[in-house]
């Protein structure tokens, strides 16, 4: 799912199709996914070449996938988030498994004929620099977003009306509600 270009489309599309109170269960890649090789990439291109490109295309925040959901008619949102965190070798390893997953940089923006040498090599060290924290190996994090929403549905539960609860919050949180108070009972 971080491939398409328009996620509020496809999930309001996706909503479409299914049918009345039917789950939507979803994992793609996104927001910090790759933030080792996205700065020291950075750094790489501003120290060799004085700018700086794009090499990791764009993915959504977790922050966003709620809304997006919401705006697309899901209901009862679930949003959790794992870090999965893979060590390599170097760099070169990690950006040729990369490039097996189809992982390649999409973005319309990006140089047409790839990666100069002196970057991919300056990369390295500063990849090495910043992240490795003197081990042999470099971690790649991958952020995975997992989302559950359902189509609106006759039968499907509705949240009370405000107001109707039947258990007072601070008593379950001792005196006063305040989480850490040190009056508690």
């Amino acid at each position: 799912m971080h491939w398409i270009n328009d996620l509020p489309t496809y999930l309001s599309q996706i909503n479409k199709i299914l049918k009345p109170d039917s789950p939507f269960l979803a994992a793609m890649l996104g927001g910090d996914s790759l933030y080792e090789l996205r700065t020291s990439l950075q750094l790489a291109d501003l120290d060799r070449r004085g700018g700086v490109s794009t090499h990791v295309s764009p993915l959504a925040d977790i922050r966003d996938i709620g809304g997006l959901l919401t705006r697309a008619g899901f209901k009862m949102l679930t949003v959790d988030v794992d870090d999965i965190i893979i060590e390599y070798p170097d760099t070169f390893a990690l950006m040729m498994d990369l490039q097996a997953m189809g992982e390649s940089n999409a973005a319309l923006t990006r140089e047409l004929n790839g990666l100069r040498k002196e970057v991919l090599l300056a990369n390295e060290g500063i990849y090495r620099e910043l992240h490795a924290e003197g081990k042999e190996s470099i971690p790649a994090t991958f952020r995975v977003i997992y989302m559950i929403g359902w189509t609106e549905g006759e039968g499907q539960a509705k949240p009370e009306p405000r107001g109707s609860g039947q258990v007072n919050l601070a008593d379950v949180l001792g005196s006063g509600g305040t989480p850490g108070d040190e009056r508690r009972r």
